[in-house]
C-alpha cells in the first residue's frame, strides 16, 4: 500500500520575536497604570453558562404552568357559573345585501333556541346549555359610528359576507377603521352560498378567506352560516374560546348597558339621574372615579348598587329593595369635574400704558361694543371669502376680522406668492374677495338663512338652487388650486420663503430667532407662553403617575370587581343621553370609567400616519375630528416631526401631513393615560385621514416653525462672496448679521458687512462656494395649537351628516322562518 503524500512544510529557522508597537496614542491613564504594574481584568464575552440541575428545570416549568393556569382561570371565571356574564358578539354586515338579523336567526336555529322578536340588543341573548355559556348578539346596522362603538366593547366579531356580492367601499372602510381601533377575535361567515354552483363553492370560500386575512391575518376560516353544522361550529368556537384582551380597553372599567333608566331631578335643565345596569368589565370600578358617556361627556357617580345574581329586578329604580350598596363616593376623594384652570389675568405684571398704546383705543372699544351687541343678538361676525357656502363658513374660527399682527402664530402657510413674504396671512389676500357675515352659535349665516327661507317659501326650492353660483365655483377652484400648489412647493422647497420687498424684514420676522444648532442651542420651554397654558395641567413625571394610576385600577379591594352585575347611577346627566339609548334600542350603549386626571385638559400629543386612500393635502390647524379610544373631539392639530429631540427638546413644525412619514399631532385635549388608538377623520364626513396612537401629555414640548431666507451669490472670490436678493436694505443686513449662514452644498458662513443700499452683503464661508449654490438663513419661531377643542357628538349631527357615515343597503324581503334542514 502506497504511503499517503503529505504537504511539504519548511521548518521555521528564525526564532526571533519582533518588537511590539509603542502605541504612541495610548492614553496617559493607561500608561500610568501600566507603569505601576496594574493589570486589567479581561471581560467575559457572551453569556455566563450557569448549569442548572434537573430538579431546578422542572421547578421552573411547574411555576410557569401554574401562573398560566391562574391567568386562564381569571379570564374564564367571568363567563362560567350560575352568575356568568354574557359574551358580546357583534355581527357586522359588510355587503349591501347582508343582514345581521339573517345571520342571527340561523345561529339561533342551529342552537335550537327561539329567536327573540323584541327589538334591542339587550334581548338578543342566547342560553347555550350545551356549552354552559350565555351569548348576547348585537345586530349592527350599516352605520360606521354604530359599528365602531359596538366593536370597542365586543368580545367577538362575526363578519357577514355574501357569496354572490362583493364587499363594497363602505365595508372596506369599516374593516380599516376596526383594524386601527383594536378588535376582538374575528369569525367570517358566508350567506347565499347555495346560489353558487357546487364546483365554484370552494373557490368562493378561498377568495373570501383571502380577503378576510388581508385585514385580519389571524381570523378563522369562513363558515356557511346557512348550514346548521357550520353554524354550530361558529357557536362552538365562540363558547369555548377565551375573549382576546384589548389592552387599552381592559385597563379601565366599562359597563355594557342591559337596562337604562332616567329620573329627572331638575325640570328646568332637564338633567337628572341615569341608572345603567350591566356587568363590570375590564378593571375594577370605584365610585370616586368619573364616568364617560360617549357623545355626552364626563359625569360623577352617585352610587354603585349590586344587582341580585338571580336577575330579579327590584321594584324601585334607584337602588331600593333588594339592591345592595357596593360603593359610595367619598367627597374628599371623588374626582372633580373641573377640566381647566381659570387664569387670573390680574396676577400678571401690570404697567401704565403709554400714549402711543392708547391711540385708537376709542375705536377699538366701539368695535368691541358692536361685537357684543351682535353676540347678544345671537350671532358673531366672521370674515370669509365671497361666495363661501354656509357649511364652509361654519368652520371659520372666532378671530377678529382686522388682525394687525401679520406675523402671528396662526399664519401657517410659508409658501405664499413670490415677493409677498406674508406666511399666508389674511392681509395679503385681495380684500375684494372677502366679506363679513354674521353667523349664529352653530356657525350658520343668519342673512343667508333668511334669504334661503324666503326663496324656499316663494319658489319651493329646486335642484338648481343647491348648486353653487359661478362666482362661488371660481373661488372654490382658486382655493383648491392654491392649496395644491402650496403642498407641492412645500414638498419640493421645504420652508423656503421670499423676503418681502415692501416691508422691513426685521419687522416682518420680529418673532423669529436664529439658532446655531437646532438640536443643542438652548431654548427656554416656559418663555412667552400663551394664556392657554395657564389653563392646562402638567405632570412632574407622567410615567410614574401612570403606573400608580393603573395599580389603583387593579386594586383587589374594590367592591365592584370585574364580573359583578351592578346598577351604576350617574349624577346630573342630560335627558338627551337617555333618549339616545331609548330611541335607538339596537345600538349598544356603554359607559367607561376614567382614571384619575383623565378629565383635566393638557397639551396632548398623538403619533399619526396618513392613509393611502386620502390624497388631498392635510394642513396644520385644519379642522379635524379625532377619535381617541372611546372619546371623540373636534380639534385643529399642529403637526411636528416624530424624531428624538436634542438637549433642548425642540421639534420641527410640519406645515402639511405627509404621506409615508409618522408625524406628531399636538392638540389641547383631556389627558389620556396609556397607549390608545387614534383615528383622524374629516369633519362632517366618514373619510379616514390618518391613524396612530397617543404619545404623551407634555406641555413643555417645543414645536418650532422654521423659515429659510435664500439669496444668490453675485460675485465669488475664494472664500468670500457677495450675496444678493436675501435682503433689500442695509438695516436688515446688520440686524440679521449674527445669524449663521449655510449653503445647499454644505458650506457654513456668516455675514461680514453690508454693501451698498440695496441689501447686497459680503459673506465669508468655510470654503469656496460655487456660482450655482444657494445661500440660506434659518430662522425659528415657536408655535402653539389653537384652543378649539370641542366634544364631537354623533347625536348632534343632522340627518344629512349622518347619511355620510352610513352605507348603502339593498332592498330586502321579510325574514323567512329559518328551519333546521340543511
Amino acid at each position: 500500500m502506497a504511503k499517503k503524500e503529505e504537504a511539504f512544510h519548511h521548518r521555521a529557522s528564525l526564532k526571533q520575536k519582533n518588537k511590539a508597537f509603542k502605541r504612541r496614542h495610548a492614553t496617559k491613564n493607561s500608561m500610568r497604570d501600566k507603569s505601576k504594574g496594574r493589570t486589567s481584568r479581561a471581560s467575559i464575552k457572551g453569556k455566563v453558562q450557569r448549569t442548572s440541575s434537573r430538579a431546578d428545570r422542572r421547578n421552573t416549568q411547574r411555576t410557569l404552568q401554574r401562573a398560566k393556569r391562574t391567568q386562564q382561570l381569571e379570564n374564564t371565571r367571568m363567563f362560567t357559573g350560575r352568575t356568568r356574564a354574557a359574551k358580546t358578539v357583534l355581527i357586522v354586515p359588510l355587503c349591501p345585501s347582508s343582514r345581521a338579523s339573517h345571520v342571527a336567526r340561523h345561529l339561533f336555529a342551529a342552537a335550537e333556541c327561539q329567536y327573540p322578536e323584541e327589538s334591542g340588543a339587550a334581548h338578543r341573548v342566547m342560553q347555550l346549555t350545551r356549552f354552559k355559556q350565555t351569548i348576547r348578539f348585537v345586530e349592527a346596522p350599516r352605520s360606521l359610528l354604530d359599528i365602531l362603538d359596538a366593536a370597542a366593547v365586543a368580545d367577538y366579531m362575526i363578519l357577514a359576507l355574501s357569496a354572490t356580492e362583493e364587499v363594497d367601499a363602505f365595508g372596506e372602510r369599516c374593516l380599516a377603521a376596526i383594524q386601527n381601533q383594536g378588535h376582538a377575535a374575528v369569525f367570517p361567515v358566508i350567506t347565499g352560498l347555495a346560489a353558487v354552483a357546487q364546483k365554484r363553492q370552494a373557490e368562493v370560500r378561498k377568495s373570501l378567506q383571502s380577503f378576510t386575512e388581508h385585514f385580519f391575518p389571524d381570523a378563522a376560516k369562513p363558515h356557511c352560516v346557512e348550514t346548521p353544522a357550520e353554524a354550530l361550529a361558529v357557536l362552538r368556537m365562540v363558547a369555548t374560546q377565551v375573549p382576546r384582551a384589548i389592552k387599552w380597553r381592559d385597563t379601565r372599567a366599562y359597563v355594557v348597558a342591559e337596562k337604562v333608566e332616567f329620573e329627572r331631578a331638575d325640570a328646568q335643565t332637564g338633567r337628572g339621574l341615569l341608572a345603567v345596569t350591566g356587568v363590570v368589565r375590564g378593571a375594577g370600578l370605584s365610585a370616586n372615579r368619573l364616568v364617560h358617556v360617549p357623545g355626552f361627556g364626563d359625569f360623577q357617580i352617585d352610587c354603585i348598587y349590586g344587582v341580585p345574581a338571580d336577575g330579579e329586578e327590584p321594584q324601585e329604580m334607584m337602588g331600593g329593595g333588594d339592591n345592595v350598596v357596593l360603593d359610595r363616593p367619598d367627597p374628599e376623594l371623588q374626582d372633580s369635574l373641573v377640566a381647566a384652570n381659570e387664569p387670573d389675568q390680574l396676577a400678571n405684571e401690570q404697567t401704565w400704558p403709554e400714549d402711543d398704546e392708547m391711540a385708537g383705543w376709542d375705536a377699538q372699544m366701539a368695535q368691541m361694543e358692536e361685537d357684543e351687541e351682535r353676540q347678544r343678538a345671537g350671532g358673531r361676525v366672521v370674515r370669509v371669502p365671497r361666495g363661501m357656502s354656509s357649511y364652509q363658513a361654519a368652520w371659520i374660527p372666532d378671530e377678529p376680522s382686522d388682525a394687525s399682527d401679520s406675523g402671528s402664530d396662526d399664519d401657517d402657510s410659508m409658501m405664499g406668492d413670490s415677493g409677498s413674504g406674508s406666511e399666508g396671512s389674511d392681509e395679503d389676500e385681495d380684500s375684494d374677495d372677502y366679506e363679513e357675515i354674521t353667523v349664529d352659535a352653530q356657525g350658520r349665516p343668519l342673512q343667508q338663512q333668511a334669504a334661503a327661507s324666503d326663496a324656499g317659501s316663494d319658489a319651493g326650492g329646486t335642484a338648481d338652487d343647491l348648486l353653487p353660483s359661478a362666482e362661488q365655483a371660481a373661488i372654490d377652484l382658486r382655493a383648491y388650486l392654491s392649496r395644491q400648489r402650496e403642498s407641492r412647493d412645500d414638498a419640493q422647497f421645504p420652508d423656503e420663503l421670499d423676503t418681502p420687498m415692501d416691508q422691513l424684514a426685521r419687522q416682518r420676522f420680529a418673532r423669529f430667532r436664529g439658532l446655531q444648532s437646532f438640536r443643542t442651542s438652548p431654548w427656554d420651554a416656559y418663555e412667552n407662553l400663551p394664556l392657554d397654558y395657564a389653563r392646562i395641567f402638567q405632570f412632574a413625571n407622567l410615567r410614574r403617575t401612570q403606573q400608580r394610576v393603573l395599580r389603583l385600577a387593579r386594586d383587589p379591594l374594590l367592591a365592584a370587581r370585574p364580573g359583578v352585575r351592578v346598577r351604576l347611577v350617574l349624577r346630573d346627566v342630560p335627558l338627551e343621553a337617555a333618549e339616545a339609548c331609548v330611541s335607538h334600542p339596537d345600538r349598544l350603549f356603554a359607559v367607561y370609567a376614567l382614571h384619575p386626571y383623565e378629565h383635566q385638559m393638557s397639551l396632548v400629543h398623538f403619533t399619526v400616519m396618513r392613509t393611502e386612500e386620502y390624497r388631498e393635502p392635510v394642513r396644520s390647524k385644519d379642522p379635524l375630528v379625532v377619535h381617541v379610544g372611546f372619546r371623540r373631539y373636534s380639534v385643529q392639530p399642529v403637526f411636528s416631526q416624530h424624531v428624538r429631540a436634542g438637549a433642548n427638546g425642540v421639534h420641527k413644525f410640519e406645515r402639511f401631513l405627509r404621506h409615508g412619514v409618522v408625524s406628531v399631532a399636538s392638540v389641547y385635549a383631556p389627558i389620556q393615560l396609556g397607549a390608545v388608538p387614534v383615528s383622524v377623520y374629516l369633519p362632517g364626513t366618514a373619510t379616514l385621514v390618518a391613524t396612530g396612537t397617543t404619545l404623551d401629555a407634555n406641555p413643555s414640548r417645543i414645536i418650532a416653525k422654521r423659515i429659510v431666507l435664500t439669496g444668490a451669490p453675485f460675485k465669488i472670490h475664494k472664500r468670500g462672496a457677495v450675496v444678493r436678493y436675501m435682503f433689500f436694505n442695509p438695516e436688515d443686513v446688520m440686524w440679521f448679521k449674527p445669524v449663521q449662514l449655510h449653503t445647499k452644498f454644505g458650506r457654513i458662513g456668516h455675514i461680514s458687512e453690508s454693501l451698498g443700499t440695496h441689501g447686497y452683503m459680503k459673506c465669508i464661508f468655510d470654503g469656496p462656494i460655487k456660482q450655482m449654490d444657494t445661500v440660506c438663513m434659518n430662522l425659528y419661531k415657536r408655535v402653539f395649537p389653537k384652543w378649539t377643542t370641542e366634544m364631537w357628538s354623533p347625536a348632534l349631527m343632522s340627518a344629512d351628516e349622518r347619511r355620510l357615515w352610513e352605507g348603502p343597503v339593498a332592498a330586502a324581503d321579510d325574514d323567512e322562518d329559518v328551519s333546521m334542514e340543511p
